[in-house]
């Protein structure tokens, strides 16, 4: 008989299922979307290791998040591959009782054949990869650190050979910076069996220069793929999928465009955020997070327990009433937001 508690829910009825995990704030790309050089420059200070959640803390709370109705995890960054021995943390996550998905957000830079091996084997089942363009004079651009997109190719390349259970392409597309590359990136995936996912540039953080000026919608990018290579709607797979998707007619699979901009979908949203150093976002524009590490390296036994654990994971999401892009038209006092390099995507 399970042991497992019935799955939370906020003030809004949305339950928790989805946990996303940042394992570092380190990345080897300066996108100018996420970590511009102008902030994340040389002198940039870095997390030290020391403050870093180990994997032993974050497998404590992702079985705390599991007993409370969460299925998927999703390791993200910074850049995930950066941190060593990821594959003992895939292995400890996956062997929560509960846990049904385990998926990685990379640039695919550092994916070589022997790592995805390595990553699948300790249970990894899916794989998003972040290409912001088919050309290298829009890619280098945008990573703004002279990888080409051949790299990352190679990279998706090594995941495909490793059959893992999804490959998906996320291409976040900001007018005026690669809004051309759109047609490009839905041809070359075309037929590959691997979904390209175009994402509305966001007002995440506080250091991309996010103008609504610059946002391509759902709309308008779906009218720009149909015009060449026409697609017709497709049902979520389930309530709270991120992705509006669509079908090619010719049977050339299907892409996803996350819309959070021009049509928000906080009414569904089942997502929490634990940062690298063990702070707990609702919301990925939130501006403040909860201290779960002191709880879990206090010293009195009492007050790091497992219950304890589980209790402030309640007393937390129980209360939450985050729909940020439901009401950013509405709100007259911007608040510094946090970055999305600390969080994740």
């Amino acid at each position: 008989m399970s042991t497992q508690t019935p799955t939370l829910t906020d003030r809004l009825s949305r339950p928790i299922h989805d946990l996303r995990v940042s394992v570092t704030d380190r990345c080897n790309f300066r996108c100018v979307y996420c970590m511009p050089k102008d902030v994340f420059d040389k002198q940039y200070k870095f997390l030290p290791r020391k403050e870093l959640l180990s994997f032993e803390e974050i497998e404590r709370v992702v079985k705390a998040f599991a007993e409370q109705g969460v299925t998927k995890i999703r390791l993200t960054g910074g850049e995930p591959l950066v941190r060593t021995d990821l594959e003992h943390l895939i292995e400890k996550v996956a062997a929560v009782e509960g846990i049904r998905d385990v998926s990685l957000t990379t640039n695919a830079s550092l994916m070589t054949l022997k790592r995805a091996r390595s990553l699948k084997d300790a249970g990894l089942k899916r794989v998003n990869v972040s290409l912001d363009a088919m050309d290298d004079e829009t890619f280098m651009k945008v990573n703004d650190v002279g990888v080409s997109v051949q790299t990352v190719l190679d990279g998706i390349e090594a995941a495909a050979a490793v059959s893992f259970d999804a490959i998906k392409i996320n291409m976040v597309v900001k007018k005026g910076l690669n809004d051309h590359s759109v047609l490009p990136m839905a041809r070359f995936f075309h037929g590959t069996g691997q979904i390209l996912r175009f994402i509305e540039f966001m007002d995440v953080g506080n250091v991309n220069a996010w103008d609504l000026s610059h946002v391509l919608t759902v709309s308008q990018i779906a009218e720009l793929i149909n015009a060449e290579l026409p697609i017709e709607p497709v049902e979520a797979n389930y309530r709270g999928e991120v992705a509006k998707r669509w079908q090619y007619k010719d049977g050339g699979g299907e892409i996803g465009i996350i819309s959070s901009v021009s049509q928000p979908f906080c009414g569904d949203c089942s997502r929490a955020r634990l940062s690298a150093i063990g702070g707990l976002y609702t919301c990925l524009f939130a501006t403040d997070g909860h201290d779960l590490r002191a709880l879990l390296r206090d010293e009195d036994p009492a007050k790091s327990s497992d219950e304890a654990l589980r209790e402030k994971i309640r007393a937390i999401w129980s209360v939450r009433e985050d729909r940020y892009s439901e009401t950013r038209s509405q709100v007259s006092v911007i608040r510094p937001k946090v970055e999305m390099s600390f969080i994740g995507g």
